[in-house]
Order: C-alpha cells, then sequence, then structure tokens
C-alpha cells in the first residue's frame, strides 16, 4: 500500500479550510480546532465517569454482527463508568461506536460548540467512539456520505484513509460499507489479497485535541494505540451525486441486505463474502 501523511494544520478561518481542504475533498488534521473548548482541558476517562458514568451505552465487537435482521446489530450494553473500568483494566474485544452524546449525555453538550469552519454541519447529533489499547475499526465508510470532523481525546489514534475511487481494491462486501473482515491493513497479506498492493491513501496519528476532516465517502480504518474516546459532527452530503448515494444506501442496499440476511442468515453472509473476494481478485488478476 502506498500511503502518505494527512497534513497537519493550525487555525483556519471557514474561506481557507474550503479552498485547501473541503473543496478539493483534501484530508487534513486541524490541531488547534479545539483550543477553545472547555472539553480540551476538561475531557477524559475520570471526567465521562463523573458526569456520565450511568448512562447505558451499546457495545460493539470487532467483526460485524451475524445477526439474521442486521449486520451492525450491537454485541452488549452496559453503563459507561462500567466500559471505561473495563479498558482501564485492559480489555479490547468491545467498542463504543456512534453513540449520540447530545440527548443522552447532556453534560458533554455543554463542553463544546459546533465550529464555523465552512461545513454546514448537522447540530442534532454528536457521536461518541471508545476503545481500548489495540482495538481496531473495520475498514468502512458511512452510510449517509457524510464530510466528517473526528474530534480525539485520550491516548494517540492511527487513521488510514482511502478516497472512495480506491473501493475497487478494498474488498468491499456486497450490500454493505465495509472490507472483509479478513483483511489486516495492519499486515496486509499481499498473496491472497493482491489488490491492497495498488492502494493509494492517507494515515493520521492523531493526539488529545486534535480534529480530522474526513471528506465524504472516505473509506477509514481506525486503530486505538491506547485507551482513548472520539467525537464526530458530521456535515450532511453537499454534492447532489453524494445525496443521492446515500439515499441509495439508506433506502435500497440497507433494505435489500436485511431482507436477505432474514430470508437465507447465514447463507447469505457467505456469499458476499466470497464475492467480495473473488470478485477483487478477478478484477486485478485480469
Amino acid at each position: 500500500m502506498e500511503l502518505q501523511q494527512v497534513q497537519r494544520a493550525g487555525r483556519l478561518e471557514a474561506g481557507a479550510f474550503r479552498e485547501r481542504y473541503g473543496n478539493p475533498q483534501q484530508p487534513v488534521v486541524l490541531e488547534r480546532l479545539t483550543e477553545d473548548w472547555p472539553a480540551r482541558q476538561k475531557w477524559n476517562f475520570d471526567y465521562l465517569k463523573r458526569v456520565a458514568g450511568d448512562t447505558v451505552v451499546p457495545l460493539y465487537g470487532g467483526r460485524q454482527q451475524e445477526a439474521r435482521n442486521y449486520q451492525y446489530a450491537h454485541a452488549d450494553s452496559m453503563p459507561l463508568k462500567a466500559y471505561i473500568e473495563c479498558l482501564e483494566a485492559g480489555q479490547t474485544d468491545l467498542r463504543v461506536f456512534s453513540f449520540n452524546i447530545l440527548s443522552a449525555m447532556p453534560a458533554l453538550a455543554r463542553d463544546f460548540s459546533f465550529p464555523e469552519i465552512g461545513l454546514r454541519l448537522f447540530d442534532k447529533v454528536a457521536f461518541l467512539f471508545a476503545g481500548g489499547r489495540g482495538a481496531k475499526v473495520q475498514m468502512h465508510f458511512d452510510i449517509d456520505v457524510p464530510e466528517l470532523l473526528l474530534c480525539h481525546f485520550g491516548g494517540t489514534k492511527r487513521v488510514l484513509l482511502f478516497p472512495p475511487e480506491q473501493t475497487h481494491y478494498l474488498y468491499r462486501v456486497p450490500f454493505s460499507f465495509s472490507s472483509l473482515h479478513e483483511v489486516d491493513f495492519d499486515r496486509p497479506d499481499y498473496e491472497r489479497f493482491p489488490a491492497l498492493k495498488r492502494l493509494k491513501g492517507y494515515e493520521a496519528e492523531l493526539r488529545h485535541g486534535d480534529v480530522l476532516y474526513i471528506p465524504a465517502g472516505y473509506w477509514h480504518y481506525i486503530v486505538y494505540e491506547e485507551p482513548g474516546f472520539s467525537m464526530s459532527l458530521r456535515a450532511l452530503p453537499r454534492h447532489p451525486a453524494n445525496f443521492a448515494r446515500m439515499l441509495n444506501n439508506l433506502l435500497v442496499i440497507r433494505t435489500v441486505e436485511r431482507a436477505m440476511r432474514k430470508l437465507f442468515g447465514r447463507r447469505w453472509i457467505e456469499r458476499n463474502e466470497r464475492l467480495a473476494l473473488e470478485g477483487t481478485n478477478r478484477r486485478v488478476m485480469g
């Protein structure tokens, strides 16, 4: 894989951000965007336990669920305080994923603001993500094709990013929004997955207070190098083509996937995984 480091930038006005990164859809780490937020000084695991520890959060494993109804069903749930204590004890199997804190954790909502950076941020959601050392988030892109601001807190987090035009090399599973779980992007097996050799993307390391701008439709793979958590702010698709993709993902692909899981269960899952592997390799070798 050919990876280049994501650029880092300081404080940017909205016009400069749009010109350099938003319009060309170029990822960037914004080092000072959270500088004036109370969250930058206050947010750590002890603070989360104190102000939101009783909130029950859904937890997800490293592999998509094989339930007959929905591939992204959560694996467990527990109060946030108990989950953080598991992380502090070294647990890495479960993650908090896309949990909206605005309604469930109002105390946290007072610690940040939606930045005026040239994105039309959707102010009804702010999603919390958390994981322990070594936890990984499978390569995927977001179903609603948003532009994302991933605001990170705690220990370091590594992110691989690939633009939408790299999809043919990512072993995308049909009727899903992720790659094959067996593909290890840290230790690529180029014999089994030769398309990975053609990938061209980006790598970023996020530290406490950093904000990663992820352009619309970008694939991302995440590794928690240390226990930490992030909050994502999202902007609805601006380009008509991305808006059309969002509607197709939500109304067609997700609907078909759920229906076929109910009808065929594991056979449907195995079919799609086989097509992801064989179809991608056929395109590359052909």
